[in-house]
């Protein structure tokens, strides 16, 4: 197989959306959870650059209105240019990748840095494992998340992430790792991407301890999160919401800055119930919770939390939510068994049990492959979501 030069066998339209997602700015978390990662090569402390980045906001100094692929791209660019032993690769990157997140990145720092791989994910896992290994920053990306799946066939790439990427720091006695490793990969639902480019594979890789888990809501979120799954001394799986890529639009600062891992954050205060979810279905979730507290005679009030590490993911901000509201409801669109949700909730009913009103709901996708056609009927909508609010407070 030759390394690819130009476009991808596998490419994907690009996607153009008309209206605009204004997310909700990125802040640090209302409660003080501290989490252990590692400095940036300016020495700077997670902690350190978010208070930065909260001071900037605070200050009116807000930056650019930029999308979520292009916040990306911009913290690509600092990965780069603040250490040296960054690389970027994958199919298609060297041009700017099927959804332009690596635009300009080979032609500022040079093919030997950004480059293409061969159609094969296998290769570009173990290649990163192995530049990990060796002290580098690999910056690995999978065209799309669902390209992971034809690799249980041989049981590869999977095995590469799991038995060795995971597992480097145990099996070693701490002498050797694969703390430098960061997989993006552009996951969920598109409007038009069917079986092959539409699935939502976070709950598979959040059974694996050794590594990290992070999907981004918003443009600021994804760039101060993706720094820091970039600098974080553990291998790290980044989802990116593709729906989001051009839709989610915020001003975002330019400077250099990082948001901490495992800090769940609440952006929407509520005392009746609360909902927790991640990367795209936070949008859904919102509409739902302004219709509950307008719609309905009673107004309910809705506390929304958006997780954003989901391995290891924050039980603590969690748990003390439910035992505000005395309920809980999950939203994510990979299918309901087996989702991650299903974990949340049995953490939630494990430390909350006595303080739940009602037992805690789910809505997600259904147990289906993904369908092309009838993909409105799969999505956990705004009108589902809001049918559960009401049926849990009124249990």
């Amino acid at each position: 197989m030759t390394t690819t030069t130009t476009t991808s066998l596998r490419r994907f339209p690009r996607f153009d959306f008309v209206s605009k997602f204004t997310a909700t700015s990125c802040s640090s978390s209302r409660r003080g959870f501290s989490t252990t990662t590692s400095s940036s090569s300016s020495g700077g402390s997670c902690t350190e650059y978010s208070l930065t980045l909260q001071q900037q906001l605070e200050s009116g100094s807000r930056g650019k209105s930029i999308n979520l692929f292009s916040a990306i791209n911009q913290a690509l660019h600092i990965a780069l240019d603040s250490d040296p032993r960054a690389y970027v690769f994958g199919e298609d990157v060297s041009f700017g990748g099927v959804f332009r997140c690596t635009t300009g990145l080979a032609d500022r720092f040079g093919k030997q840095r950004v480059f293409n791989t061969p159609l094969c994910e296998q290769g570009i896992v173990g290649f990163g494992i192995g530049l990990a290994a060796m002290g580098n920053r690999a910056i690995a990306e999978i065209q799309f998340a669902d390209y992971i799946y034809p690799a249980f066939d041989q049981a590869c790439i999977i095995s590469l992430i799991v038995n060795e990427a995971a597992k480097f720091r145990y099996r070693s006695g701490n002498q050797f790792n694969c703390g430098g490793l960061t997989i993006r990969a552009p996951y969920g639902a598109v409007g038009h991407g069917g079986h092959y480019h539409s699935q939502s594979p976070e709950a598979f890789f959040c059974h694996v301890p050794g590594i990290k888990v992070v999907i981004p809501r918003s443009p600021s979120q994804a760039k101060g999160l993706l720094l820091s799954c970039i600098r974080d001394p553990n291998p790290v799986v980044f989802f990116e919401p593709k729906w989001l890529y051009r839709l989610a639009v915020e001003e975002v600062p330019e400077q250099d800055y990082m948001l901490p891992l495992s800090e769940a954050e609440v952006i929407r205060e509520g005392s009746d119930i609360s909902l927790v979810g991640w990367g795209a279905q936070l949008s859904v979730m919102e509409q739902a919770c302004v219709e509950a507290e307008k719609s309905l005679q009673e107004g309910i009030s809705c506390e929304l939390i958006d997780l954003k590490t989901l391995l290891p993911w924050d039980k603590e901000t969690v748990e003390a939510s439910v035992c505000k509201t005395g309920r809980l409801l999950i939203s994510h669109e990979a299918p309901v068994t087996g989702g991650f949700g299903a974990e949340i909730s049995a953490s939630i009913v494990e430390r909350c049990f006595l303080r739940l009103e009602a037992p805690v709901a789910r809505i997600c996708g259904l147990d289906t492959p993904f369908p092309l056609v009838f993909e409105p009927f799969y999505m956990p909508t705004k009108n589902k979501i809001l049918d559960a609010i009401k049926a849990t407070v009124n249990y």
